[in-house]
């Protein structure tokens, strides 16, 4: 699913990412650990294409997408990759319906086509009963699971996730931590999870430490 090689990113004169590799199989969910400042969520970035490396290389599904042009790279990202952050990055004006229709909305299916899948996912992550509630009147667990259909609505091959539970109670917390399990099994997802909670990372088929701009 992943194949990175020699990943190397530079700010100014600090080098933050020192050339590192990284392979990730199909269905796999792996967590990423280390220390603020380590590099974890630069090469996170880096692999949802959202920043570009100085030096290496990078495949994802058989596909090297920064030899794309830049209209091929935004479509390649929308429907291969999907995210989920710590703050959920909902859009306040917007329902939860309406949120997880955004993806698809991009790809230029219709409204009808995208509420269809996206009452779907959010039926499965049990809001049904939260289809026309804003963000606001959500809870951070709500609001998470919302965010997590969004990431799932064009079936991308990739989740990457950056602190997808640093904002939750202990309770919400682990459902989200189960679910991300429960959607590997219902949709053979891959993972690609940056944490600072060990539960989390401990669940991960492989737990990798990032220290100091590469894995240790």
């Amino acid at each position: 699913m992943i194949q990175a090689k020699g990943i190397v990113k530079n700010f100014g004169q600090l080098q933050v990412l020192k050339g590192v590799d990284l392979t990730v199989k199909k269905g796999e969910i792996v967590s990423i650990v280390g220390a603020s400042g380590a590099g974890k969520t630069t090469l996170l970035h880096i692999l949802g294409t959202l920043d570009r490396m100085d030096q290496g290389s990078l495949e994802i599904n058989k596909v090297a997408p920064f030899e794309l042009s830049a209209k091929a790279l935004a479509e390649f990202r929308n429907t291969s990759l999907g995210f989920i952050f710590q703050f959920h990055q909902l859009l306040p004006e917007f329902s939860a319906l309406e949120n997880v229709c955004m993806p698809a909305l991009i790809q230029n299916q219709s409204m009808k086509k995208a509420q269809i899948r996206a009452k779907e996912l959010l039926d499965y992550l049990n809001l049904s009963h939260r289809f026309d509630h804003k963000p606001g009147a959500l809870s951070g667990g709500e609001q998470q699971r919302v965010a997590v259909a969004r990431a799932l609505m064009n079936q991308p091959a990739l989740i990457l996730a950056d602190e997808p539970s640093g904002n939750l109670d202990t309770q919400s917390a682990q459902e989200l931590h189960q679910l991300f399990f429960d959607l590997r099994k219902a949709f053979d997802q891959t993972f690609i999870i940056v944490t600072h909670n060990k539960e989390l990372a401990q669940m991960a088929d492989r737990q990798l430490v990032m220290e100091n701009g590469n894995f240790i």
